[in-house]
């Protein structure tokens, strides 16, 4: 017997137009590349996205083609994302801090048709557009005014005279929810980026999820800044389908991701959550903290993308700012587990609270996690058995795009986490399974031990790295960034270490650097610092 209810499919275009008819008058706000601040609401995001849909269909995008993006957070790249997806093609945003060469794999492995970019970037497709054999057209995402004379791609179209071939009255079409819809590519640290495919269903239960009060808690009174790239992880974790899906006011920075800047956005629109990366943070704490008129309207942040230190999330505590620790992947749409405390951990002192915060949550609703050994044998939910993280669920990828070979172990995916689950099922990434560093027979977190360098005064950014060593296999090596004002010595941060983590986890040097190297998910580059220290205990001692 099947239930009696009205079978709709469930599409991204049900979101737009649910802001659309509800919260018609609410602002989405923008930093362009070309400098004004845009404003609009969305029933004007609403009219360019069926007009921009039009426009496509007319010049012969059908479902399922590929259109490609090289672009910021904004209000044309906004439309983009609604307006492809809407019309059943897959919108497919492609990082611009990949390598040249992996820009142009992509693309090409994606199919692209058609490609819209940003000024910013036209030189980097300048250059790259003979290897682009599949894009047949070009838009730079400009008005007339500041198209340029002179380019050397071909079928370069403006992209507002472009929108003006659409109909402003175009019907958004039904199709199946298992539809493709949009195209991400991991960032590649390992061989040629790979491809993950949403489909509508996944994108729709995934944003429903995270908009719960479970997870980020969003509604129409909140103004939402995502710092979080829309090339980056599904349209900036998902919080460009999120917004509209509740009405919530919607902030997005464009280019400007330096913390002054960042920070004018929250005080000046009254933002009241914001999501991004640590590094971010750390420098926007700092910002807020030289300002020294607290934090505005913001009420929560929401960090992932690597482990945030302990000092940072304090600070934004005594700034009355809720830090939400979350973790995911792109692999996972990307946001697998929530920072709300259960209910027994809320009735915990506030510094119990506090250390929960530095834990990655508990699953959300959908997401299934468990911890397993290398023949994939479930281990204890005791805190402290560590292994492999596996996870599955309705937004969880089954395979990568274009690649036949098996994937996943039994119906679950192997994150590439280490970690342990506590018998609360709050979840600890213990490490990445390429960083741990494994000494004299036994296993080193470079997390934890990076987060609690990070903490040391005068050290503004800490990593840590394994090294080959001639005794121990691998020891850790301590990676910093000194602060400018008041630098740490090596000797300050041995102190300071010191009594806090087991002796055979203290790193045997510490070397100093100008500054980390971050790839294009915005998490630090450790292979290139094992790279380049990778004689460096064959050769020096500790100081």
């Amino acid at each position: 017997m099947k239930g009696l209810m009205q079978n709709q499919p469930l599409l991204l275009s049900s979101l737009l137009q649910y802001a659309d008819r509800f919260h018609a008058e609410t602002e989405i706000v923008s930093r362009t590349v070309e400098g004004p601040i845009h404003r609009y609401t969305y029933r004007d995001a609403a009219r360019r996205t069926r007009q921009l849909a039009s426009a496509l269909q007319c010049y012969g995008i059908q479902q399922s083609d590929r259109i490609a993006t090289l672009a910021w957070n904004n209000y044309r790249h906004f439309e983009i994302e609604h307006g492809v997806t809407g019309l059943g093609a897959v919108w497919h945003a492609i990082n611009p801090r990949l390598i040249p060469a992996q820009i142009a794999y992509i693309a090409n492995h994606a199919e692209d048709r058609v490609l819209f970019l940003e000024s910013t970037f036209l030189p980097i497709v300048e250059k790259l557009a003979a290897e682009l054999s599949t894009v047949k057209m070009f838009v730079l995402m400009v008005d007339r005014a500041h198209m340029p004379t002179a380019s050397s791609l071909h079928n370069l179209q403006c992209y507002e005279d472009f929108l003006q071939t659409g109909d402003a009255d175009f019907e958004w079409p039904v199709f199946d929810e298992l539809s493709a819809s949009s195209l991400f590519y991991t960032s590649g640290t390992t061989g040629n980026p790979k491809g993950v495919l949403y489909s509508h269903r996944s994108d729709v239960l995934h944003c429903l999820s995270i908009g719960g009060a479970y997870s980020m808690g969003f509604s129409a009174s909140d103004t939402i800044l995502p710092m979080t790239p829309m090339f980056h992880a599904n349209g900036a974790w998902g919080f460009t389908h999120a917004a509209p899906m509740v009405g919530a006011k919607l902030v997005l920075p464009g280019p400007m991701l330096d913390a002054m800047s960042i920070a004018e956005l929250i005080f000046n629109e009254g933002v009241t959550v914001t999501a991004g990366v640590p590094t971010l943070y750390t420098k926007l704490l700092q910002e807020l903290q030289q300002q020294n008129r607290g934090a505005g309207a913001l009420k929560r942040i929401v960090i992932a993308g690597s482990a945030p230190a302990p000092s940072m999330m304090e600070g934004f505590e005594r700034l009355g700012v809720s830090v939400n620790h979350v973790w995911g992947m792109t692999e996972t749409s990307p946001c697998g587990t929530s920072p709300q405390p259960s209910r027994k951990a809320a009735q915990q002192s506030i510094a119990a609270q506090l250390a929960r915060k530095t834990m990655q949550g508990q699953p959300i609703y959908g997401i299934d996690v468990k911890i397993a050994d290398e023949n994939g044998k479930e281990m204890p939910r005791d805190g402290k058995s560590s292994g492999r993280l596996m996870v599955r669920g309705p937004w969880v990828l089954s395979g990568y795009y274009r690649e036949e070979k098996p994937l996943l172990e039994n119906g679950w995916f192997n994150t590439g986490d280490l970690a342990v689950l506590d018998g609360e099922n709050y979840l600890q990434l213990t490490d990445r399974a390429k960083d741990v560093i494994k000494s004299g027979g036994e296993w080193i977190s470079s997390i934890d031990v990076e987060n609690l360098a990070a903490g040391c005064p005068g050290v503004a950014e800490a990593s840590v790295i394994g090294i080959p060593h001639p005794k121990w296999e691998e020891r850790p090596l301590l990676v910093v960034v000194p602060s400018a004002s008041n630098p740490a010595t090596a000797k300050d941060i041995f102190a300071f270490l010191e009594g806090k983590i087991a002796k055979w986890w203290m790193p045997d040097d510490v070397v100093f650097v100008e500054a980390l190297t971050y790839g294009a998910t915005g998490k630090v580059q450790k292979m290139e610092l094992r790279r380049r220290f990778s004689s460096h205990y064959a050769t020096q001692k500790r100081a």
